[in-house]
């Protein structure tokens, strides 16, 4: 999809002044994932990773889809496990299906990296996409490159720039690295834009809500 060129310096006044009506417009507040046992969470904080399995495992058994998450981190990491892509992938999936969006991102992972399962693009962005729609803000950032970059869906700027524009304004202060990737990210797709284009993305972006 081409897409003209223009005059760098008023693209990006433009949407920057568009980035802060979409800050202020949107809940900054990142969704927060419910149910985790805490005794778990404080195990494998202070890396007794056998205590937290233990504690993890019955809640896993029963489809608990946070238990279900961690237990694909483990593997995926190697903590209190042996590392496992295979397995990493199968518990990530159970707690994706239950729309887990941490598990949903880190599934999308798997597949565009080929961890664990054949390379595939339209499937990384099946799971980015589900996660990125709940409002996780990496999901949104990794859906931009995506639409940026035409892999795993046609290459469309104004999706990938809308994305950015959203995960951008919802990563909080204390992610500052992904932040300024996302605005990376947007800029970038932004100098490749019409003004029209830009202020299409920055509707888009406004009138997003998570589902």
């Amino acid at each position: 999809m081409g897409r003209e060129g223009g005059d760098g310096g008023a693209m990006g006044d433009l949407i920057k002044a568009g980035c802060v009506a979409l800050v202020l417009s949107l809940s900054l507040a990142a969704p927060v994932a419910a149910g985790q046992p805490e005794d778990g969470l404080a195990a494998d904080e202070r890396g007794d990773y056998a205590t937290a399995l233990r504690l993890w495992r019955p809640l896993a058994a029963q489809g608990h889809a946070a238990s279900l998450y961690n237990f694909g981190l483990m593997y995926d990491t190697g903590q209190g496990v042996s590392q496992d892509d295979a397995k990493a992938v199968t518990w990530l999936r159970k707690a994706a299906e239950q729309s887990h969006a941490s598990a949903q991102f880190n599934l999308g992972v798997m597949y565009e990296r080929g961890q664990g399962v054949p390379q595939d693009s339209a499937e990384a962005v099946k799971w980015f996409r589900k996660a990125a729609e709940q409002g996780d803000a990496s999901a949104q950032s990794n859906l931009g490159l995506m639409y940026d970059a035409g892999r795993g869906v046609p290459q469309d700027y104004v999706r990938a720039c809308m994305w950015f524009l959203l995960a951008a304004a919802r990563f909080p202060a204390s992610e500052t690295a992904r932040r300024e990737k996302a605005v990376e990210g947007r800029d970038l797709v932004a100098e490749k834009m019409t003004a029209a284009q830009i202020a299409e993305a920055l509707r888009l972006a406004r009138d997003w809500k998570p589902k």
